[in-house]
């Protein structure tokens, strides 16, 4: 299972969810915890109010005042739970059911009042009780003052207050995951106009949009100079192809002169001058900047008629499936060779069918042919690609038929791809740039 996603969004969406729950859980947890800290501070100010009425009934000699005792009864007896105790040297007097509390540490001076007077203290009980005591000194000896309250007092409170903590923090989170949402998708636009921006260059623009974000635009003018760089490249080749062709013109003219009185050499010939005249027909049509486009259709049905003429000994069903409105960006001659060299091959080592489809790809035109022959090993596929080799020498043929196609693809920004036919066989696709209908 993969834990981290291939998507830069699916990343930072990820991130940003992690680090949002994290700051939700230790911002609830600060201020429930901020929340009891000023519960219990309430309710020590209370119980310190309470030591303050005790220490009213409590005279100089240490004696307890009974009678002022039972005049703040009422304000002492707070509910269920809150208790008293006044401890003197002579005598101890509580509420009902005093709690038993821990027996504290050494009581801290008010170093700031300078008297030696302590401060209330604070004590925990048992079954959940909270306490205050303070020791008060008197003629007749250390007067010991407590008052106590259950410790639900400050859990009720924090409680009623959790249900509208969590939905508060709940909602939060929702609106800081919808605004993650939004930052993301529209920090990563920039991204997504950029991967248009190259499928346009694939398909033929010239360049890309260099006005991107600080953090884009050097990779914009990179990706710029490559296409330049490309560009002048395959001017450089092409226009030796030309030169070379054009050169072969003469010779080649000289020696039909030489070989008319033989029909099958003068055939041969003219079909080299055919080729060389084609490669000039290209080199002065790219020349001169005129992007060719050829209906798909049409040009895959002569194809597939001339093949099955071809191969007609071989009995082979070679049907076709192509939209009539697509047209490829590649120069009619060239589609011929190309396609026609990827139909051959798969009607020379089909069994009984070859199937010929195209479809819209990513923004090119995949054209695919699947036959139901022996197919073609995982191992031996770039090699089948490679000029002049044969993998099965009993077939007729120069083994250039698949090494041609794959040139052609790149040339004009595509790519063959040799995969396993559903059912068994060689599925032969090829990519190509999209073309307008003219």
């Amino acid at each position: 299972m993969r834990l981290i996603p291939r998507s830069i969004h699916g990343r930072m969406l990820g991130l940003s969810l992690l680090a949002t729950l994290v700051a939700l859980v230790v911002a609830g947890a600060a201020i429930a915890g901020v929340l009891q800290r000023f519960v219990t501070q309430g309710l020590d100010q209370r119980l310190d109010a309470e030591l303050s009425l005790l220490a009213g009934a409590v005279d100089g000699d240490g004696r307890i005042d009974r009678a002022r005792l039972t005049r703040l009864r009422g304000l002492l007896d707070a509910g269920p739970g809150w208790q008293w105790q006044i401890s003197g040297p002579a005598q101890t007097v509580s509420s009902a059911e005093f709690p038993t509390l821990r027996t504290p540490g050494p009581a801290p001076r008010d170093a700031l009042r300078g008297e030696g007077k302590e401060r209330p203290q604070p004590l925990e009980g048992r079954d959940g009780v909270h306490a205050r005591r303070i020791s008060i000194a008197t003629d007749a000896g250390p007067v010991v003052l407590t008052a106590a309250a259950p410790r639900d007092v400050v859990a009720r409170p924090i409680q009623a207050a959790v249900v509208p903590l969590l939905a508060t923090l709940g909602i939060l989170g929702i609106v800081l995951g919808v605004a993650t949402l939004v930052q993301v998708r529209i920090g990563l636009r920039p991204l997504r106009a950029l991967r248009d921006g190259v499928a346009a260059m694939r398909r033929g623009a010239t360049s890309i949009s260099e006005a991107q974000p600080d953090e884009l635009r050097p990779l914009a003018i990179e990706l710029n100079a490559l296409a330049r760089d490309n560009a002048s490249a395959l001017a450089t080749a092409r226009a030796s192809a030309a030169n070379l062709a054009h050169a072969l013109k003469t010779p080649v003219a000289t020696l039909a002169l030489t070989v008319r009185d033989d029909p099958a050499q003068a055939a041969q010939l003219a079909r080299i001058d055919a080729t060389i005249r084609h490669h000039l027909a290209r080199a002065r049509n790219i020349a001169g900047g005129h992007a060719s486009s050829t209906a798909l259709a049409p040009a895959i049905a002569d194809l597939v008629s001339t093949i099955r003429r071809l191969r007609m000994e071989r009995s082979i069903v070679i049907d076709a499936a192509i939209d009539p409105a697509l047209h490829v960006a590649v120069d009619a001659a060239d589609l011929d060779e190309l396609a026609g060299n990827l139909i051959d091959n798969a009607a020379r080592h089909a069994r009984t069918t070859v199937h010929v489809a195209a479809r819209v790809d990513q923004g090119m035109i995949r054209l695919s042919v699947v036959d139901d022959g022996p197919g073609i090993a995982l191992a031996d596929r770039q090699r089948a690609t490679d000029a002049g080799v044969r993998l099965d020498e009993r077939e007729d043929g120069h083994g250039f038929g698949l090494a041609i196609a794959r040139e052609l693809a790149a040339l004009y920004g595509g790519v063959l791809v040799l995969d396993d036919a559903a059912g068994g066989g060689l599925s032969a696709s090829v990519t190509m740039p999209i073309g307008t209908a003219v």
